[in-house]
């Protein structure tokens, strides 16, 4: 019985991987656009204010493009060194 939920347990966790993934994807590129078009749009009412607005987009989308590789590094911890399975075998006394 105790590998049935050792497998039930790596499927839940690669299901909710692959959520927390997608979630961080489309997070990311929810960003970038927002950061892309209000930079454009600032550069649209105040043309010499270009350089300072690319250099803020540049660092601001070097944060936004962080966030996916923490999220990342997390899920693949959550894959390759599962802690719940270590909780469940503690739970049960094995």
């Amino acid at each position: 019985m105790e590998a049935q939920f050792i497998a039930d347990i790596y499927a839940a966790t690669a299901i909710g991987v692959g959520v927390i993934l997608a979630a961080a994807g489309l997070g990311s590129a929810i960003g970038w656009g927002l950061i892309c078009s209000k930079t454009l749009e600032g550069i649209a009412r105040q043309p010499e204010m270009r350089p300072a607005l690319m250099t803020n987009m540049f660092i601001f989308a070097g944060l936004m493009e962080s966030f996916p590789f923490i999220i990342l590094a997390f899920a693949m911890w959550f894959l390759f060194a599962n802690p719940f399975v270590g909780a469940m075998k503690a739970a049960l006394g094995a």
